[in-house]
């Protein structure tokens, strides 16, 4: 009861303080994985064996914040400038994978090509919740806040068939029994996207035709729309099928047929994602945190502040040769790549999958996230101001 006493205390003096705490630096990620290892260290939470008892928590989470930011993505003011977009998703995002993949074959040659793959690939996705001082600050021209909400939005649902591939990839080296194979795999990502694309169409529909009728509530259209993710996620496990790439592709068709009152109705989901994400930072800090830690090695380090720094910032740049960015703001763009709830979820799906085989990379990627949350959590305000100071902010 201490503990849970300590968690909602905390959840309500975060916000009831979170504007002041932003301004000092300090983002919800870093606050809620120090009240974790706080538990942890005073002994009153009971750790699981391992990490997996975070999964259900973990997947939950990423189910609504990928339908959400799939339901955001504004396509018609994207049109007008595509090409920044393009360039770090089918450019930046391909580049950082592959960049990531050499080098962790190279730091791990244990893990094995494919191994090697399902870390950079969980690695990849990046997490702009970890940057809430940039992507929210006026000072910040508008045009790079946007790139950057829309990259981290997108970018979790590419990796997630690159990730499973992996996973596949594993098993059938291993011959693991149960797991599925490299074609089953492809057969549930397109699945995922069928199931998905036509539960948001039919939902998005659905409650714009009982709003026009004056027969949906709208103190109960939020939690209308909460549902509907977890039925496309739950809809395509019932068939075997993949529930991340369906709660993306889910997202995609509810923005696109729910009409104007859609983003409004997003508010519910996007909050509930919110609150939930705590609970994931904490229980990180308090499970996850000690449980990796056990198995770091100072190589895993010097991966993660290498995928953290060279291999996201070279992909960034390279990607951007041509784009009409200066140096200052690419170098913004690649560092502010936070990794976060997508590349958890993806090591816990590994790890439910393939078992202790698996865990040092596990590891390496909770190493990754850990140093994120500190680093970018701490820089994310200060560098932000910087930036903006010298570049005068682009209307919208």
């Amino acid at each position: 009861m201490t503990g849970a006493l300590i968690i909602a205390g905390s959840i309500f003096l975060w916000g009831a303080l979170s504007v002041r705490l932003q301004r000092a630096d300090l983002t919800a990620p870093v606050v809620f994985v120090a009240v974790g290892v706080l538990l942890a260290g005073l002994d009153l939470v009971e750790a699981p064996e391992g990490p997996e008892g975070l999964k259900i928590l973990v997947e939950i989470t990423l189910v609504w914040v990928l339908f959400s930011d799939a339901a955001r993505v504004p396509v018609k003011e994207l049109r007008h400038d595509l090409g920044p977009y393009v360039r770090l998703l089918a450019v930046g995002l391909p580049l950082t994978m592959l960049a990531g993949w050499g080098l962790a074959w190279w730091f791990f040659p244990a893990a094995g090509v494919w191994g090697a793959l399902l870390v950079a690939a969980a690695l990849a996705p990046t997490d702009a919740a970890l940057g809430i001082p940039v992507v929210t600050n006026p000072v910040v021209p508008a045009r790079v806040r946007r790139l950057i909400t829309v990259e981290s939005g997108l970018n979790d649902g590419i990796a997630t068939p690159v990730v499973m591939l992996a996973i596949a990839a594993v098993a059938a080296e291993e011959e693991l029994a149960g797991a599925s194979g490299l074609g089953t795999a492809l057969v549930s990502l397109l699945a995922g996207a069928v199931v998905g694309g036509v539960v948001g169409l039919l939902g998005g529909r659905a409650l714009r035709w009982a709003r026009q009728r004056g027969w949906a509530a709208e103190d109960f259209a939020g939690i209308a729309v909460l549902a509907l993710a977890l039925i496309a996620y739950t809809a395509a496990l019932a068939v075997d099928a993949n529930g991340f790439v369906a709660a993306f592709c889910g997202g995609l068709a509810f923005g696109a047929a729910a009409g104007p009152r859609g983003p409004a109705e997003l508010v519910f989901v996007e909050q509930s994602a919110g609150l939930v994400s705590l609970l994931v930072w904490l229980a990180f800090g308090a499970v996850a945190g000690p449980v990796m830690l056990d198995l770091v090695t100072p190589m895993m380090v010097v991966y993660a502040v290498l995928s953290l720094t060279l291999i996201r910032m070279l992909s960034v740049a390279l990607a951007c040769l041509g784009a009409g960015f200066d140096r200052s703001t690419i170098l913004f763009i690649g560092w502010f790549g936070p990794r976060g709830l997508a590349s958890l979820v993806f090591a816990l799906l590994a790890l439910e999958e393939l078992g202790t085989g698996v865990e040092h990379a596990v590891a390496a990627i909770g190493v990754t996230v850990l140093l994120s949350v500190i680093a970018h959590g701490l820089s994310a305000a200060p560098l932000a101001a910087r930036y903006g100071r010298t570049h005068s902010p682009v209307p919208k």
